[in-house]
């Protein structure tokens, strides 16, 4: 909570898929307990719901990765 005070944005970052996952858990948390401190909306970088692929460039796809971080943070910036 202290975090999200300083910073006022909040980027929740795991390799499990979005639904059930723990950073919906957290952004619910985050929204109830700290609302009035963010300045934008809570961003989740989180596996797609679908099956882990096998194949190591279906899988590379499929986590988090630099590339999704990035965006995800200058798409908050911009609040």
């Amino acid at each position: 909570m202290a975090s999200v005070r300083k910073c006022n944005k909040v980027i929740l970052l795991h390799e499990d898929t979005r639904t059930g996952s723990m950073a919906g858990e957290l952004a619910a948390l985050l929204a109830e307990k700290a609302f009035e401190d963010l300045d934008g909306p809570i961003m989740r970088i989180t596996a797609p719901d679908t099956p882990v692929p096998f194949s190591p460039p279906l899988e590379e796809y499929f986590l988090p990765n630099a590339r999704k971080v990035v965006e995800a943070a200058r798409k908050l910036a911009e609040y």
